[in-house]
């Protein structure tokens, strides 16, 4: 009884035992990291400096009233001028009328007396070809000639200084603004008073501020560009046109002036805008994107594809901008590098590409 009873243990034993084997023909899953892969290329990268400022004229005219007298502004194809109008060098802006003006001016009877002192001069000159006058009288007759002709010239830039023009190409900014509202036709105004307004805006300058390392890292001449919100694609070419030859003590930044290309005219002074000034620029160079990068026991890494596993690999670093890294050391054209999916990734690992 007792040995049927260990052949029946035994048999139970050698049942559980087979059951706990694999089945022939089964294989264990490998597990694959899904990730996101980029090819290696090459790209331009720049090291960019971002600030902002304020868009204002490279030079503001000022046209004011020299003597007191009554406005009148200028009419161009049957409207008055208006601020924001084109305008031309020379172009009359204004004109001041009134008895003060014509009083200052007198060009009436100082054309008279101009043209009464030739007529006598060229009397006088005849006579004395002739010797019928002495020479003390020709010379009294053209000395007063002279004097009338100096009044003359006075009268007539007295007059010119009541006619308001404007003494270069460019765009008026303000018109006949009295604390700040519009005058009129007609409306008395002094001397000193303000006019109008005159800039060219063919380019503009953003005043921006550099801090800290910054500051040593700019110069003039350094390509730069504008961007304003209105116009997200488009950018605006520029320069460094000068930096401030002193640090303003309450920011302790420095004011660097941007010369910004402007012949659609579409800036306007007032506009606040994104600067970017280019401090290294390097074409053609290869680079990965910055999502690729990652660190493994403080070591700056990529993950290469190889097949169906990823390798590690210690890179060397240049440039970057946003969106670019320059590799200068470690990887070649061509290869794939992981940007998503990398957080778990180590050396070997295998992955399955979803992406890329």
């Amino acid at each position: 009884m007792s040995t049927i009873r260990v052949c029946f243990s035994s048999l139970v034993l050698m049942f559980l035992l087979m059951s706990c084997q694999p089945q022939s023909g089964t294989n264990l899953v490998e597990f694959k990291v899904p990730v996101t892969v980029a090819e290696v290329g090459l790209a331009t990268v720049e090291d960019l400096i971002i600030t902002t400022g304020t868009v204002r004229a490279p030079e503001l005219i000022k046209l004011t009233v020299m003597t007191s007298g009554l406005l009148q502004i200028n009419e161009r194809e049957g409207r008055r001028l208006a601020e924001g109008d084109s305008i031309k060098s020379g172009e009359l802006i204004a004109t001041i009328t009134g008895e003060d003006v014509r009083l200052a001016s007198k060009m009436r009877l100082v054309a008279q007396d101009l043209e009464h002192a030739k007529q006598e001069l060229e009397a006088i000159a005849k006579l004395f070809s002739k010797n019928l006058v002495s020479s003390s009288t020709n010379e009294r007759a053209k000395t007063t000639y002279e004097k009338a002709k100096l009044e003359y010239e006075k009268s007539l830039h007295s007059e010119n200084r009541n006619k308001i023009t404007s003494p270069i190409d460019g765009i008026i900014l303000k018109l006949a603004r009295d604390k700040g509202q519009l005058m009129a036709n007609g409306q008395l105004v002094n001397p000193g008073q303000v006019i109008a307004e005159v800039a060219s805006l063919d380019s503009v300058i953003a005043d921006v501020n550099l801090v800290g390392k910054d500051i040593a890292r700019v110069k003039p001449g350094l390509v730069a560009r504008a961007n304003y919100f209105a116009w997200k694609e488009q950018e605006f070419s520029g320069r460094v046109l000068r930096l401030s030859p002193t640090i303003d003590e309450r920011t302790r930044s420095l004011r660097a002036q941007i010369e910004i290309e402007n012949k659609n005219l579409l800036l306007k002074p007032g506009m606040f805008v994104e600067v970017s000034l280019v401090v290294e620029r390097r074409e053609n160079v290869l680079v990965v994107p910055r999502r690729s990068l990652t660190q493994r026991g403080g070591r700056r890494v990529v993950f290469v594809v190889n097949g169906q596993r990823v390798e590690q690999r210690e890179i060397e670093l240049g440039l970057s901008d946003d969106l670019n890294v320059e590799i200068l050391k470690g990887l070649k054209v061509g290869e794939k590098v992981v940007v998503l999916g990398l957080e778990t990734l180590s050396d070997r690992m295998s992955v399955r590409v979803t992406g890329g």
